[in-house]
């Protein structure tokens, strides 16, 4: 069962990624454009999607994935991290991060992978 712990390792192992505290709480970015953020417990968070893949995700497992308030209808997915499994979640928070990051960053990234 991942952690909060977890999610800002993963997060902040990403090119370029840092953290920030907004409406106090952890929020993840790329050059200052919010990729993920974090509850205050870590239990559970808020990441950058297409609609397409929130749609799936939602449809797949509406225990461990929500729609999230205010940004939900931009294609955000809500996350219970205590239930996710931790290759998904560092798939999803790697994703959120591509869908953020400036396209040479990514490209570069994914060079080294």
């Amino acid at each position: 069962m991942p952690s909060g712990d977890d999610f800002r390792k993963i997060a902040l192992a990403l090119p370029e990624a840092v953290e920030k505290e907004t409406w106090g709480h952890p929020t993840f970015r790329v050059r200052d454009k919010m990729f993920a953020g974090l509850s205050e417990d870590g239990t559970s968070a808020s990441l950058k999607a297409t609609k397409e893949e929130q749609a799936a995700l939602l449809a797949a497992d509406p225990e461990t994935f929500s729609f999230p308030a205010y940004v939900g209808r931009h294609g955000w997915v809500g996350v219970d991290v205590t239930r996710v499994d931790l290759g998904e979640l560092r798939d999803l928070i790697t994703e959120a991060w591509r869908l953020t990051a400036p396209k040479r960053t990514v490209k570069a990234f994914d060079a080294e992978a």
